[in-house]
């Protein structure tokens, strides 16, 4: 299985489509959104591509592989617009071959605690991984207190560690993108 993992576009017209290209090259079997997609949030300042209708045909474009979670700037009217849903707290996937369960998240209802995302961890299986969005920066290691790997793909819009960025989980792994 092939996955990729994106979160933070804000609305971020350009970065969006740079994410758009890298999927198309990818080639994932799913696509996962972390949040925060059309809305750029009263504590970010307005990204200079600011185009909300530009990335909603985006990724309504990709919607038939898309799975996603609920940022803390996702609205009902945002579920109006999206041709997926955007609304649940997390939802989980499950690799068989890999023997991996991923738990899907923004980062502010259930995270690990890093980089500003909330401390509420989910009870997870053994070999899983707590996949979260929210605070911008990239995280790809294992957590040894929970026993899970930890993987945020950073920011594709608003990045606040120096780089736009997307992950790819692929036959039980994690690695970062930069766009």
């Amino acid at each position: 299985m092939k996955l990729v993992i994106a979160s933070d576009i804000h609305g971020a017209a350009d970065a969006c489509a740079r994410l758009m290209a890298a999927i198309e090259e990818e080639s994932p079997d799913r696509v996962v959104l972390l949040g925060d997609l059309l809305y750029h949030g009263p504590r970010n300042d307005l990204p200079a591509d600011y185009a909300p209708k530009r990335v909603i045909e985006m990724l309504n474009a990709v919607a038939d592989r898309v799975i996603a979670v609920r940022g803390n700037c996702e609205a009902e009217v945002d579920q109006m617009v999206l041709k997926f849903p955007c609304m649940a707290d997390h939802n989980i996937l499950l690799d068989p071959a890999a023997g991996m369960t991923l738990f899907l998240t923004h980062g502010h209802v259930y995270g690990p605690g890093y980089h500003n995302s909330v401390d509420a961890w989910p009870k997870l299986p053994e070999r899983s991984a707590l996949v979260y969005g929210h605070t911008h920066v990239k995280v790809s290691e294992k957590d040894e207190a929970h026993g899970a790997w930890v993987f945020n793909p950073g920011s594709v819009g608003i990045p606040k560690d120096g780089s736009a960025s997307y992950g790819v989980y692929e036959d039980g792994s994690f690695e970062h993108r930069l766009l």
